[in-house]
């Protein structure tokens, strides 16, 4: 019999081979099991996501409790969960969609409007006061009408003479009463002064110029408050934060606004002014000229606030809304009031080569001498020219429904479906 005999240095490689092979062969399992740990933990993120887009979802077709945090039972496991949180945020509603599985939570915040129906998007309602509308000079009405049953007609305003080849560029239909806000969007209009009596003495902010504040939607609001007169200059302000004045807030040009309501009697916003905002005031809002305001922005007055807290409900000039020349608005106008008598000025007036991309709701008597890109809903039209003021006549405006984006989410009404109208943060 034969014995081989080995070095001793073959079975240390002999070993070594064996230990590298186990390290090789671990280090792959531990491979294989991170990446399955990891595509679990993937697919609960991706879940968690999709879920949170569910929240925001239900509440576009679901009734959810105003100012109160509903869960949404996902009829799964019970380490998922999804809350919302609706209230309002100006004219807007403001949805927060949380969702959490295991250790992971996602949060979106959206704001909330009105859409109107792609196939029946209007140009014009006009309420039926027994009254015709007439059309002077270049005036341009282009999609769905919403008539009197007087009809519409061509006149004369000093001379100038309809110069259309259609009196309506679309199709027309019989009017009635103006459709009704959403019932709680009304009750945020009357209410929306008395928010700040909530507030915490730690949300309360001083403003220095120079400075930005910032604060998300998903943080407690902060607030500017003063019961004298505010003058918004060179700051900014982005996020969830209300400015309010018991008298006027002036809005500089040098002011940065991004997401922020303003709310006093008087707002005053100056020539030049860019930004994206909602300004409601009780008594009047004056846009100077070249200003650009970005979607979504909004503009209230609503005088029925007025009343309510013993002011003197007297028509001017200057009541309502103005928005001067070569001025651009992306959002809505919107004025509210209690029927008056002898009315005969305008509460909104957009003047020459002034444009809104968006919706105007007055209920009151709307001047249009500029141009809508969207829809126009007022109780009467007025036209002041050399002197004369007219009743039911448009003189010089556009209307045109075409214009407005497809994407477009707006006006609540008590009928309207409801969509995403911005993504905040």
């Amino acid at each position: 019999m034969y014995w081989l005999k080995l070095k001793a240095g073959a079975l240390q490689l002999t070993l070594f081979i064996s230990i590298v092979i186990a390290l090789l062969l671990t280090a792959f399992i531990l491979l294989v099991q991170t990446h399955k740990r990891f595509n679990v933990k993937k697919d609960f993120i991706i879940e968690t996501v999709q879920n949170t887009n569910k929240g925001i979802l239900y509440t576009l077709s679901n009734i959810i409790r105003l100012n109160d945090t509903t869960s949404i039972d996902l009829k799964d496991e019970d380490y998922k969960n999804l809350k919302v949180h609706r209230e309002f945020w100006g004219v807007f509603e403001k949805v927060i969609s949380i969702s959490k599985i295991k250790n992971n939570t996602i949060k979106k915040v959206a704001l909330i409007g009105g859409v109107q129906s792609k196939k029946d998007r209007l140009a014009l309602y006009l309420q039926d006061n027994n009254k015709p509308l007439v059309l002077v000079k270049d005036t341009k009405i282009n999609g769905l009408a919403y008539l009197p049953k007087q009809g519409v007609k061509p006149g004369t305003i000093s001379g100038e003479f309809y110069y259309g080849s259609k009196l309506i560029y679309g199709e027309s239909r019989i009017s009635q009463n103006l459709p009704q806000f959403f019932s709680e969007s009304n009750k945020q209009f009357k209410d929306i002064e008395h928010i700040i009596s909530n507030a915490k003495e730690d949300q309360f902010l001083e403003i220095k110029d120079s400075e930005t504040y910032k604060n998300s939607f998903f943080e407690s609001t902060k607030f500017i408050f003063s019961s004298g007169e505010i003058y918004l200059g060179n700051l900014s302000l982005i996020g969830n934060i209300i400015v309010q004045s018991k008298t006027k807030i002036i809005v500089d040009p040098l002011c940065v606004l991004k997401d922020v309501i303003l709310i006093a009697p008087e707002i005053e916003i100056q020539n030049n002014v860019k930004g994206n905002f909602q300004a409601i005031a009780s008594k009047n809002i004056v846009l100077g000229e070249h200003v650009e305001l970005n979607y979504p922005s909004a503009l209230l007055v609503n005088k029925e606030q007025s009343l309510q807290t013993n002011e003197v409900d007297v028509f001017n000039e200057r009541s309502g809304i103005i928005v001067n020349n070569n001025s651009t608005i992306k959002g809505m106008i919107v004025y509210l009031s209690s029927s008056e008598k002898n009315n005969y000025n305008a509460q909104i007036e957009l003047k020459e080569k002034a444009t809104l991309i968006g919706e105007v709701y007055c209920n009151q008597n709307l001047e249009l001498k500029g141009t809508v890109h969207g829809s126009v809903f007022t109780n009467n039209f007025i036209a002041k020219q050399s002197g004369s003021i007219y009743q039911n006549h448009i003189y010089n405006g556009s209307i045109i429904a075409s214009e407005l984006p497809q994407e477009y989410v707006g006006v609540l009404f008590e009928s309207s479906k409801k969509g995403v109208a911005k993504w905040l943060y």
